[in-house]
């Protein structure tokens, strides 16, 4: 007699797991804008958890919407649904992503049900799409550096032994430390590159301890006045991937962005890690993936250079090699992620997202769902 009254339960689970796990971001409103619900797609897009925003209002979470905010009401009191280009939503953190917006009438009760198609994200991974014949030549090019780069390491390793053996401070022996220690790093890295192209040999690796290192590095480079910030998630677990190369595909990116802070009078550099879900890389999608944002309020990339960015040899600056931002693409490439970004003045934004598995490991996973 009681099979009936659980069942009964049953239908309601079951919409909310399908729910869940669309890959498009749905938001319900109520006749008062605020939030009902939102699925796992929409928290990674909007970049809040639902159980923190259930119950504000629409304008808590999107800023500067007075536009958007006519046009829902409209929507509402004419029982009219709209589908709008590009929307640009001002998240808070100086976030903005960009959408397309679908708009559906609920009559009990009564309300809003919202789509959102990112188109900021497709546009990024399109940055970042080589064709195999610049992938050919940003390889060659990734060679002829480590040619150029080889010869020098040796004596800057020699020389910096020599100076930490004359060092009277046992402190100051922490700074040579950093310089044998890249010296090798770097030997070992090239020493990769100038062999075949291999796969990369994947471990389980702690992002937040990357991070820190490649902050060590940057410290003692650039103005003592610049401001590292950390914003890590305590609760995430390691990526699989290679270390040495996650350290170089990072500090590219970190060092590209203090050398454009420069100029800055309060220059800031934040690193945050969070979780990404329901995101798809390329043609594979992944129920969760580690986001790193690498943020400066710097004064942004020119808009006609932003296309190009990650192609080898363009630079905004003079001085540039060009090539930083691509070796860091094909690195974060290999493992298997994707390298993103969106600028404007004060605020522009490098995203890594890494699987929490590699590929080989995913494939194996596939395979054995499909048995």
């Amino acid at each position: 007699m009681t099979l009936p009254k659980k069942q009964s339960k049953h239908p309601k689970k079951l919409i909310e797991n399908l729910f869940d796990s669309l890959a498009t971001a749905v938001v319900v409103l109520d006749a008062e804008l605020r939030l009902v619900m939102l699925n796992s797609a929409a928290e990674g897009l909007l970049h809040v958890s639902a159980s923190s925003v259930l119950g504000s209002s629409l304008t808590d979470l999107v800023l500067k919407a007075e536009d958007l905010v006519i046009s829902l009401r409209q929507a509402m009191n004419e029982t009219q649904p709209f589908t709008a280009r590009n929307v640009g939503l001002q998240l808070p953190e100086n976030t903005v992503e960009e959408v397309d917006l679908t708009v559906s009438n609920l009559e009990s009760p009564k309300g809003l049900l919202l789509e959102l198609h990112p188109t900021s994200r497709i546009n990024s991974i399109s940055q970042g799409s080589f064709s195999e014949e610049q992938q050919i030549t940003t390889r060659s090019l990734i060679k002829g550096l480590a040619h150029e780069v080889k010869n020098p390491l040796g004596g800057i390793r020699g020389a910096a032994q020599l100076l930490e053996r004359a060092l009277p401070n046992e402190d100051l022996k922490e700074y040579t430390g950093v310089i044998i220690s890249e010296a090798d790093r770097l030997r070992d890295l090239v020493d990769r590159m100038l062999g075949p192209w291999q796969p990369v040999l994947f471990e389980a690796v702690n992002l937040v301890e990357v991070i820190e290192h490649v902050m060590q590095i940057l410290q003692p480079e650039f103005k003592p006045d610049l401001h590292l910030q950390r914003d890590y998630d305590p609760s995430l677990p390691e990526v699989s991937g290679n270390k040495d190369q996650l350290i170089q595909a990072i500090l590219n990116i970190a060092r590209n962005a203090c050398q454009a802070l420069s100029t800055i009078e309060y220059a800031k550099l934040t690193f945050r890690t969070r979780v990404m879900r329901q995101f798809t890389i390329g043609s594979v999608r992944h129920k969760q993936v580690m986001h790193l944002s690498i943020t400066d309020n710097g004064p942004g990339i020119p808009p006609d250079l932003i296309d190009r960015i990650f192609f080898p040899m363009i630079s905004g600056r003079a001085e540039g090699s060009g090539l930083g931002l691509s070796i860091s693409q094909n690195i974060i490439g290999q493992h298997g992620g994707a390298l993103q970004v969106s600028s404007r003045p004060g605020n522009t934004v490098f995203s890594v997202f890494l699987p929490f598995h590699g590929p080989a490991e995913s494939d194996a996973a596939d395979k054995r769902k499909a048995l």
